[in-house]
């Protein structure tokens, strides 16, 4: 990839030219297709002819088209006479098996100012396309945008995009990670939902996947390595990222995070299981990624995220400068599992590491990871690293999220069979806590909409990935019961779908959200600058739970009791109260009560 400077409207702009996918030229369209596997390679445009490329040594074949246009539908075709779609297309009309349209990458953005929003004033909002509306396309998540401007939402975060197989699923099993899918819209709808979450103050976050292809549509391995022999995951051969033409993989991969964050104006990226990429080369993948995004865009800052089950604290290492060397967060899985585990009970599969939540809890509040280094029982073997020295804005903290939901055996919600003062409890102690809250879209009013997982599949994928989940998550309840979802049935992803006609059946959770939120804008926000490599103060066995964060001149302090009954306080509340929930009496706390105070 190739960057230079260019003028316009007085500003100086970098433009990005990539080396996978075509090159729209003022005169002609250059085809590009790497594919060192293959002897020779025709592009075919419909309605238009075939064209012989030119193969290079290094792998590349080549041809340019004068006659091609916006618009045109093309595939490449190798030797054998087998027609593939552009493995980097801008776009799929229809769908993963057919040809890729020519797009126009020259958009009217509305927001040609925008420069993002500080991390510290993040409050993240995680949704998917295809079930945050009834029409499930970009264009109809706009009108749902001016509800959490009102919210206190400043990013939301768009599960994969990346074109999948079928008419609906939950992304991650994309095969052409250049074409946001052609279910939600078209390109242009999703610029158009960047430029109108700008318009109103919201960053756009996009969850990309670089740890596996999909099983259906992904016709790399017939002509470049994608795949090497070095490694394996969950969903077999892993990514080429250290074998012979990993080169060119490394590219593809690093290329695609850069025109996310160019072409469609992106904010940020969530990288999901970074734990799977393995790479035995230097610099690990995972590095080289984050120092080339952040190298091709000097006047942004760029959140990266990651999710990363091995809680590798050193991916989140700052700079003495308080800066991210790498990575900006990472998803606190410790805090979820604790908090629902105090809440509701449960304690089977993973959550019975947290049987005893207060210890990890009180530790994961303080200093980011529970486990760092001691053994999970549910893993059977050591897990994470120490985070003590990491700021709380390295750590992104849930009650929900798509996860969480979707791998129960119906995708059920807490608030559907828990009840609501526990749920609003823990509410309170993620929104208010210094590390960056994230909400699962409708949680905000209560929505008892569940999010189990679905794909759309042919029939004999279809039954592999029934069978295939259920031995996955056997370790969970639920997934042999007859009323377990069926991931495949089109009714199995409409009863994800959020209602929004029942928003306003119980006003008491959006009420109590709104105020929760503003609070965190004007207490909470203005002191997470000072809290660069805080390492706050807890009491492991306390009851109730009580921990202590410096943050410059300033304490803020929780005390939260998370049980049915009342508990006399050992010591008064310190500072100045800014939240109480309707339990404090006669030096007591009350049951499912939480103080939040700054002193």
């Amino acid at each position: 990839m190739q960057e230079n400077f260019s003028v316009i409207d007085g500003r100086d702009v970098m433009q990005h030219n990539f080396a996978f996918g075509p090159q729209l030229n003022e005169n002609a369209v250059l085809f590009r297709l790497w594919a060192p596997l293959a002897e020779c390679v025709l592009v075919r445009i419909e309605q238009r002819g075939e064209w012989t490329m030119q193969r290079r040594q290094d792998g590349w074949h080549v041809v340019e088209v004068k006659d091609a246009r916006i618009g045109d539908r093309y595939k490449f075709v190798l030797g054998d006479g087998f027609a593939v779609p552009d493995p980097a297309s801008r776009f799929q009309p229809e769908d993963v098996h057919g040809p890729s349209e020519l797009i126009d990458p020259l958009f009217e953005w509305q927001t040609q100012g925008w420069k993002g929003r500080r991390w510290e004033e993040i409050v993240i909002y995680e949704l998917h396309v295809g079930a945050f509306t009834e029409a499930g396309t970009f264009l109809a998540a706009i009108e749902k945008l001016d509800h959490l401007q009102r919210l206190g939402i400043t990013a939301i975060q768009l599960m994969p995009l990346s074109d999948f197989r079928g008419r609906y699923g939950w992304g991650y099993d994309g095969v052409l990670p250049y074409a946001p899918d052609s279910s939600y819209g078209r390109p242009e709808h999703l610029k158009m939902l960047v430029d109108a979450a700008h318009e109103r103050g919201i960053c756009v976050f996009l969850d990309v996947v670089y740890n596996h292809f999909g099983p259906d549509g992904n016709y790399l391995p017939r002509y470049a390595p994608i795949f090497g022999d070095r490694h394996e995951s969950v969903w077999g051969k892993g990514l080429n990222y250290d074998c012979d033409g990993s080169r060119f993989v490394r590219d593809f991969v690093i290329e695609n995070a850069i025109y996310w964050l160019s072409e469609f104006r992106m904010d940020g990226l969530r990288l999901d299981a970074v734990h799977a990429m393995k790479d035995d080369s230097d610099p690990h993948i995972l590095l080289e990624l984050a120092e080339r995004v952040r190298s091709a865009f000097p006047q942004r800052q760029i959140p990266l995220i990651v999710e990363n089950e091995d809680n590798d604290s050193a991916l989140l290492a700052r700079a003495e400068d308080g800066k991210p060397r790498h990575f900006t967060a990472q998803w606190n899985d410790d805090i979820h599992h604790a908090l629902h585990v105090a809440a509701t009970g449960e304690t089977f599969g993973y959550y019975q590491d947290y049987v005893d939540w207060g210890p990890p809890l009180s530790r994961a509040l303080a200093e980011g990871f529970a486990f760092q280094g001691e053994r999970m029982e549910y893993r059977g073997r050591p897990r994470g690293s120490p985070s003590a020295g990491l700021p709380p804005s390295a750590f992104i903290s849930f009650i929900q999220n798509h996860d969480q939901i979707g791998n129960r055996a119906c995708g059920d919600r807490m608030i559907s069979s828990h009840p609501i003062g526990a749920i609003k409890a823990i509410a309170a102690i993620y929104l208010l806590s210094p590390q960056i809250p994230m909400l699962f879209m409708g949680e905000e009013w209560g929505a008892a909409d569940p999010f189990p997982f679905f794909c759309d599949f042919d029939e004999e994928l279809n039954a592999k990935v029934r069978l295939g989940r259920k031995e996955e998550l056997k370790r969970l309840p639920g997934f042999e019961a007859e009323d377990a979802s069926d991931p495949t049935a089109e009714a199995t992803f409409r009863s994800a779908k959020l209602r929004w006609d029942k928003m306003n059946e119980n006003p008491t959770i959006g009420d109590y959200y709104e105020q929760l939120l503003k609070l965190r804008h004007q207490v909470i926000v203005p002191l997470l600058g000072d809290a660069r490599s805080c390492v706050a103060a807890y009491e492991p066995d306390a009851s109730p739970l009580r921990v202590r964060w410096p943050m410059g001149s300033s304490n803020l302090h929780l005390t939260a009791n998370l049980s049915n009954t009342p508990v006399v306080l050992k010591s008064p509340i310190e500072g100045q109260i800014f939240f109480s929930s309707d339990g404090m009496a006669n030096n007591a706390i009350g049951p499912w009560s939480i103080v939040w105070s700054l002193s």
